[in-house]
């Protein structure tokens, strides 16, 4: 388990550029077992999740080569085994990442069989899979659970097209019905459907190996079921979350940054969301500049009332970024209350930042208040642990903004969704040391 030493009270300078979004990766790299034929890929992350998935693709028969650099591979699905899945290893692999859970709708319509490992992730509360399973049942899998060994076991003679109310927009879950339903015999018609870019770009990549998909950036998705789809090259989006943990570091740090190609259309309500903090920031073609902000203020609603920032469903605010927006609050002037709607246990990490010093009132697992110290009191340095990736990445901004020495420990929860972070940093002005 790694550790970082980070030396706070510094400022950064200069430009950096998001990496490939981790999230959609998960999901095409998934996706590339919808063919036989060869998918490239390309912008992808070389981060500890996305690393672990395509071992496990790998592992299941499919032939992947990495271009030198690493962030282009491409993957060739000739001679899948999903009976490999039953291996203890490979359950184990599985277990580590949230994304596992997306082979099930590519390797059912493929091979009418797959065995899932429970999959792991973020300890962020409970994040139920009713919603991946229903849809693949209403498609005509059935579905049992080995709760001695772990794994769902999906079966499916034949899948056929249905209509389909998905009682949650979930993402993973929307992606996997997706998947599978562009090989079902028939129309699968999908409402409630999550509509991110990763969905968007993950249907564009689809339809360009032949699927035939309706209503892509919708909640309703009419998708016309074929034979077989073709290869294709894809390339991913600059990563979302990055980029606005970018934008909050820079705050925090009295930073002057310039933020590259961050494919500012996706981005959604995310720019607009800082801005409600008091943030600056400029639209500079692709690019996002941050000038530096020795103070900024957060808005009152037009009444006067307390601002409040809170997750949605897109093209609402991811909950991604309610971790790094709670922590730039902190060295604000104002009030905001921070509503996690979607997760039980994200908050939990505020206790790090209060023995920071930061005056946090965590009014109950979803809700908590910043009272911002407009710069008055500077946080001061601490020893921490990373519980998840969001909330590591957050507790990495506390610590550069901090005078003083901290230390975080399990950064590889970090490493799980951010690509080399610690040299990228330093190339700007940051110390951080890895141990």
């Amino acid at each position: 388990m790694s550790s970082f030493i980070v030396h706070g009270g510094r400022s950064l300078k200069g430009e950096i550029t998001p990496q490939g979004a981790k999230n959609e990766a998960l999901q095409v790299i998934c996706a590339s077992m919808l063919t036989s034929h060869k998918v490239t890929i390309q912008n992808i992350p070389r981060i500890l999740d996305v690393e672990n998935l395509i071992d496990l693709v790998s592992s299941l028969g499919v032939k992947v080569t990495k271009e030198s650099s690493g962030s282009t591979v491409t993957f060739e699905a000739t001679s899948l085994n999903p009976d490999n899945l039953k291996d203890p290893g490979l359950i184990e692999k599985g277990q580590r990442i949230r994304g596992s859970i997306m082979i099930a709708g590519p390797l059912l319509a493929r091979c009418g069989k797959v065995f899932v490992p429970t999959p792991g992730g973020d300890k962020i509360g409970r994040r139920r899979l009713d919603t991946h399973f229903t849809g693949l049942i209403k498609l005509g899998a059935t579905v049992s659970h080995n709760n001695a060994d772990h794994y769902y076991t999906l079966e499916a003679k034949r899948l056929k097209g249905n209509y389909i109310l998905l009682d949650e927009a979930s993402v993973t879950g929307t992606a996997n019905i997706i998947m599978a339903a562009v090989l079902a015999e028939g129309k699968t018609t999908i409402y409630n459907a999550a509509c991110e870019p990763y969905i968007q770009q993950l249907c564009r990549m689809l339809v360009r190996m032949g699927a035939k998909i309706d209503g892509i950036g919708s909640n309703l998705l009419t998708i016309e079921g074929v034979k077989e789809l073709q290869g294709c090259t894809h390339t991913l989006l600059p990563d979302m979350i990055e980029t606005g943990s970018f934008i909050g570091m820079a705050v925090m740090t009295e930073s002057e940054l310039t933020i590259k190609n961050v494919s500012w259309d996706n981005l959604g309500i995310i720019p607009d969301s800082f801005r409600k903090l008091g943030i600056t920031l400029e639209k500079r073609g692709d690019d996002i500049f941050i000038p530096r902000h020795e103070h900024y203020r957060i808005e009152s609603f037009m009444d006067g009332s307390i601002m409040t920032i809170s997750d949605a469903i897109w093209p609402g605010l991811t909950p991604d970024l309610l971790s790094v927006f709670l922590v730039t609050a902190t060295q604000a002037d104002g009030a905001v209350l921070i509503h996690q709607k979607m997760f039980e246990s994200r908050l939990f990490f505020v206790d790090r930042l209060i023995d920071m010093g930061a005056q946090i009132i965590l009014c109950d697992p979803h809700r908590a208040t910043v009272i911002g110290l407009n710069r008055k009191v500077r946080l001061r340095p601490t020893v921490m642990t990373s519980p998840d990736i969001r909330a590591g990445i957050a507790l990495l901004i506390a610590a550069m903004s901090a005078d003083g020495t901290s230390v975080i420990h399990n950064v590889d929860q970090i490493d799980r969704g951010y690509e080399n972070i610690d040299t990228r940093l330093n190339a700007l002005g940051a110390d951080i040391r890895r141990i």
